[in-house]
């Protein structure tokens, strides 16, 4: 890791600054794709899918089966589908908890005001194929897409890997198709034949993949969030241990050479010793090559003072912040810019990422000073209402014919004024 010791708040900005993407260039191949499939539909995605994935659509296996989804369990162990239902009754635990009953609210007398959720209809998931089977991410969508009472989940991926059939089937997913890159999204954007339009695409992806999303995001459909690629920031002092350190660095590098890992620390010795300790966890990595680049691009920043590395790590706005530090919890609550946070030396991202029970979409590329993760929220809307007595609007009357008269909307008072008069 690059050790910065110290440095002036002048130099901050520089420090945490994200790496550019290159976004322009990456829309000009994307757009003729978007338009390729919304002109050409399902012929778009046999040729687009055979040119980037080798997938042949012609034959079976675009439209992926229940059966097939349901049948997915028969190619897991036993104690991986263990580890996937505990980690969706976790996941559905969590975000059970997060409905919100209707409360009605008396503004005054005679006029009530609530609000209501109502899940989006049609909502369409994306999971990449990429080196890694990211069934988790069917867990953390599908189940609050479940909860929602969407009355639409379908599911684009170019994998068949069975634990994504499998955990797509847990959550309730009965329509999958074979199909990935940003052509998936357009046919979730626009609809094609065979796979039908959705209100909002949810999911991670690569570059072009994302520049996918913020185009038809442009367009009116809606997306869970921007993202980039993944990171992680850990503030550490004497009490963290620097091998649990290490290995939540590298659990972050390890998803790609773009990946982000910032260390801030007020102790020298803390970090001189994680770094040690990387060294050798590294060696020990499958996927070493890729998170070695990480690592060489990554950022360990020694400060002076607690005050100083909150400031610094607000200033960032991390994808998951892990707080290895004596007063964690209360060194949380002075955190206002994180997508996740994680107290303690025993609290590794990697919980949060499969089985503790939040949810691991998050904001990332500083996105999180403005941004949530994922939640029960992210499936529903939320429609206000309202009922007004003849009572109530006698009370209420008068200060929107003031209001509206003031601002010269004359037909808005006269709704009101004619109502009035028939009350009188």
């Amino acid at each position: 890791m690059n050790i910065i010791a110290f440095p002036s708040r002048t130099e901050w900005p520089a420090l945490l600054a994200r790496p550019v993407q290159r976004s322009e260039e990456i829309e000009q191949v994307v757009a003729p794709i978007l338009e390729q499939v919304r002109r050409d539909g399902d012929a778009a995605l046999r040729t687009l899918s055979l040119k980037f994935d080798k997938i042949d659509l012609t034959e079976p296996g675009f439209v992926l089966e229940e059966t097939e989804l349901a049948n997915a369990q028969t190619q897991l162990t036993d104690e991986l589908k263990t580890a996937i239902r505990q980690a969706y009754q976790n996941i559905r635990t969590f975000h059970e908890a997060q409905r919100q009953p209707i409360e009605k609210i008396e503004t005054m007398p005679g006029v009530t005001c609530w609000r209501k959720s109502v899940g989006i209809e049609k909502v369409g998931l994306y999971i990449p194929g990429g080196t890694a089977p990211l069934f988790s991410t069917v867990l953390m969508l599908g189940v609050p897409a479940q909860l929602a009472g969407c009355k639409e989940v379908i599911l684009c991926t170019p994998s068949n890997h069975p634990a994504i059939l499998f955990a797509a089937h847990l959550v309730g997913i009965r329509r999958v198709f074979r199909v990935g890159g940003a052509q998936a999204i357009a046919a979730m954007a626009y609809g094609t034949e065979t796979v039908p339009q959705v209100y909002k695409i949810f999911g991670p992806g690569n570059q072009y993949v994302t520049a996918a999303k913020m185009l038809v995001a442009k367009e009116g459909i809606a997306i869970d969030m921007p993202a980039g690629p993944s990171e992680v920031a850990v503030y550490a002092d004497d009490t963290a241990i620097p091998a649990f350190v290490a290995a939540d660095l590298l659990s972050q590098a390890e998803h790609g050479v773009d990946s982000q890992v910032l260390l801030v620390s007020t102790s020298k010795k803390l970090i001189m010793n994680t770094n040690l300790v990387l060294t050798t966890q590294l060696e020990n990595l499958p996927r070493r090559d890729m998170a070695a680049k990480a690592i060489a691009n990554s950022k360990a920043i020694l400060v002076e003072t607690e005050d100083e590395a909150i400031d610094l790590l607000n200033q960032y706005a991390a994808e998951h912040l892990i707080l290895s530090v004596e007063n964690a919890e209360a060194v949380a609550e002075r955190i206002i810019n994180a997508g996740s946070i994680f107290l303690g030396n025993f609290t590794p991202e990697s919980a949060g990422d499969y089985a503790s029970g939040t949810n691991h979409t998050l904001p990332t590329n500083g996105f999180a000073r403005a941004y949530s993760g994922v939640s029960l929220d992210s499936f529903v809307k939320k429609i206000t209402v309202q009922s007004i007595t003849p009572e109530g609007l006698q009370r209420l009357g008068k200060t929107i014919e003031a209001m509206a008269e003031a601002e010269s909307l004359r037909a808005h008072k006269h709704a009101v004024s004619i109502r009035l008069a028939s009350i009188e």
